[in-house]
Parts: structure tokens; sequence; C-alpha cells
């Protein structure tokens, strides 16, 4: 790559590095966890093995590569799996993915790094997730004649590529074999800066993650115990405090309505500020495991159909909660970005979110569906639940026509997995 990317890029891993040594969490997992990748690929990778390698940034965009992981695993057991993470957040929650034959970070893509990891992972096929446009690796990668993919990628037009420095950075795309996108604007764009051969619009692989995931979901005794029949149920998922204050008060006044609540943050400070903020009956999930641990079901049963509110603290819940709602509601939309509509939504029921949602693509298609409900502030958070409440025939029209949007749009992966294999 050009000697601006790589001014850049050593830059940036200064900076990460500067960042640990001030004790910031996130970075002194990144620099930790990098320590020893080659000792990681020497020791575990056989010269006979025929590997892929998949990489993500974190965890939303492994979701998005695993549909494709497994069904690797599946056609064609013949290969290993190398997975990749960029962030803590992803490879902190997956490095034990039984799916991988090795998890681990990608090192910083300094190109003499790249040169090596690429040396010693011998991948025969590569796969970068959405956003990943590692240049050195890239260029690794092709000098090789390792065929790399671009799967679910989306573009904007804020993105480096398009920008009048963007001759920087456009080099990157051309080392991409052929670029699965999910939809025509991401086709476009390339298409404006001569990038029009080797382009698919696919859609999105979270499409058929999502109906992989409620087609695995567990069965929860308690949790189905508190859906009281006929009692609306409502799912909070991935909340914020900033959620919290206009979800909070709602259902506070609504006796109509119960509330599961999965708090994206489950430390117990949080805890403690949700709890302070209900009036109502509530039982933390962290009082009823120790009932369940010791095989006294009954007892966790009987807890969770005492109370109004279940608080999640704890994680891996989530996904096989949404079943138990008959809406749910997304956190996230009051901060940096909404988090994943579509595991609620491929049960049928409807979501609703805060406004930083514009760069979802599927929050889009969910408000299109008439599926999704966007809110700016509690007067409209309150009217939405409202109607939900007292419109039956609304509510599940709503939660069906969100269904249907995921199910129309899922088969990305199929079609990458025949045009790649």
């Amino acid at each position: 790559m050009n000697l601006l990317y790589n001014i850049g890029i050593r830059g940036y891993v200064a900076a990460i590095g500067l960042a640990s040594a001030f004790g910031h969490r996130k970075a002194r997992l990144m620099q930790e966890g990098r320590k020893g990748w080659e000792a990681i690929l020497k020791e575990r990778r056989a010269p006979g093995d025929r590997y892929v390698w998949f990489h993500a940034s974190s965890l939303g965009e492994f979701e998005q590569g695993r549909p494709l992981m497994e069904a690797l695993r599946e056609k064609h057991p013949e290969y290993k799996l190398l997975v990749t993470f960029f962030s803590p957040s992803g490879y902190e929650v997956r490095k034990n993915y039984k799916g991988a034959d090795i998890v681990m970070y990608l090192p910083y893509d300094i190109r003499s790094e790249a040169k090596r990891f690429v040396e010693l992972a011998r991948p025969e096929i590569a796969f970068f997730v959405k956003y990943e446009f590692w240049g050195n690796v890239l260029e690794a990668l092709q000098k090789k004649g390792i065929p790399c993919y671009l799967i679910s990628g989306i573009f904007r037009r804020n993105q480096s590529f398009f920008q009048w420095y963007g001759g920087a950075f456009r080099p990157m795309l051309g080392m991409f074999r052929h670029l699965f996108v999910q939809d025509e604007e991401s086709r476009n764009l390339l298409s404006e800066i001569g990038i029009k051969e080797n382009v698919t619009i696919c859609g999105d692989t979270r499409f058929d993650r999502v109906i992989a995931i409620r087609q695995q979901a567990k069965d929860l005794a308690w949790a189905e115990a508190f859906r009281r029949k006929g009692t609306f149920t409502l799912i909070a998922g991935s909340s914020w405090p900033k959620d919290e204050e206009i979800l909070l008060p709602h259902f506070n006044a609504h006796p109509g309505m119960q509330l599961i609540i999965a708090p994206h943050e489950i430390h117990e400070g949080h805890v403690q500020q949700i709890i302070a903020g209900l009036k109502r009956p509530y039982i933390r999930y962290s009082e009823l495991k120790p009932l369940l641990d010791a095989g006294r079901t009954d007892e966790a049963i009987a807890k969770a159909e005492a109370v109004d509110c279940l608080i999640i603290d704890a994680i891996g819940f989530l996904s096989s909660i949404y079943r138990y709602g008959d809406a749910a509601y997304i956190g996230g939309g009051f901060g940096v970005g909404i988090h994943n509509t579509l595991e609620a939504a491929v049960y049928g029921i409807p979501v609703v979110f805060g406004p930083n949602h514009q760069a979802f693509r599927e929050a889009l298609g969910l408000i299109g569906s008439q599926g999704g409900f966007p809110i700016s502030r509690a007067s409209e958070y309150e009217a939405i639940m409202n109607r939900f409440l007292s419109d039956t025939a609304f509510l599940k029209e709503a939660g069906e026509k969100a269904g249907c949007y995921v199910h129309e749009n899922a088969g990305a992966t199929e079609t990458i997995f025949s045009a790649v294999f």
C-alpha cells in the first residue's frame, strides 16, 4: 500500500498503544490479545491442513459471516476454518467458537506483519465481512494468488473511497476477486469510481443467520411462565440508560403490560440503575439461576409468575427471549447506533428503536415494511406503545410484516456459496 496509508496505520497503532498504557480497557485487550499471534499459527496450523479464512471486525460482522462458515463446514468438511477479529467485542465473546479450528486477533496491518501473517496462515480462500479493508493484508493475499472476497459489503458516500483523497484507498477494492454487496446503492457507488465488474448484489447474510438462530432457540420455562396469557409483553433488548429513561416510566404507568429487559451492559451499577427506576415488582435472572441449577424449576417458575418485570442480568438469552414477546424495543438508538433488530423481527413481532438508525439498512427496511417504528422522544414511544396495547389487530399486522421482511430478504448465503464454491 501507499505511503499515506502506512503512515496512518502506524499512527493508529501508536495511539492504541498509548491508550493501553493509560488504562483504556479496550485498547489493553487489543494489545494483549495480539501478543504471540505468530506462535498461535505455528503451533496450531499443520502443514497439510487446508484453511479458509474469515475475518470480521467485531461480533456483528462475525454473525454475518457465520452462515457461510456453517454452510462450508457442512458441505466441505475437508476445509478447516481460521476466524480472526479486529475488536475485543468480537473476540472476547467468540474466542471459544467451536465452529472454527483457530480463533484469534488479526495482527495490525503493518506491512511486515501482514506479509508474515499470510505466509503462516496460508489460507486457500479469504473472506472479509462488511467493512473490513486492510490494505497490506489484501496486498499480501494478492501477491500469493489467494482469492479474497468481500461478503455482505455495504458502501456509503462518506467512506474514504469516495472522497477527494480516495485514490489513496481505492486500490484495496481491486484486490478482491469479488464484492458481494447488500444493495443497489453500494453497487452504484462502486460503479462511479470505475468498479463495475465482479460486483454482485445479494443482500445481507444476517437474514439467514437470524432464521437459523430462531430454529435453534432455547425453550425457557421461566420466560414462558412469565408471559401470562392475555398480557402484553415487551422485550427490551440491549438497552442503554437513555433508552431506559423512556421505557421505565411508561412501563410503571401501564399495569396492562409486562417487561423483560436485557440491558446491553449487565454490570451491577447499571442493573441497580434499572431497579431504581422500577415501581413495579421485578426479579433478576441471577435470582432464578440458583433454583434452576438445583433442578427446582417449579420454584423458579413461581417466582417469575409473581412479578411484572424480568431483568436479564446474564448473557446468552436475548435471541431466545424475543420469542416470548409481543413487541420489542431495540436499544442503542440514542447513542452510537441501534443493536440487532432482525433477531427480534424474525419472530414476527414489531420492533421499536431510537433515532440513530439511519446507517442501518435493515432498520430502514423494517420501517418501509411497516414492521419497524422509529422514535426520537418519549411522546413518540408512548404513542406507538399505547397503540400496541389498545389495537391488537394493528399489533398482529405489524408483527407479521416484520417477520415477512426478514424471510423475504433471506438467501444471501446460498448466492455467495454457489458463486465461490
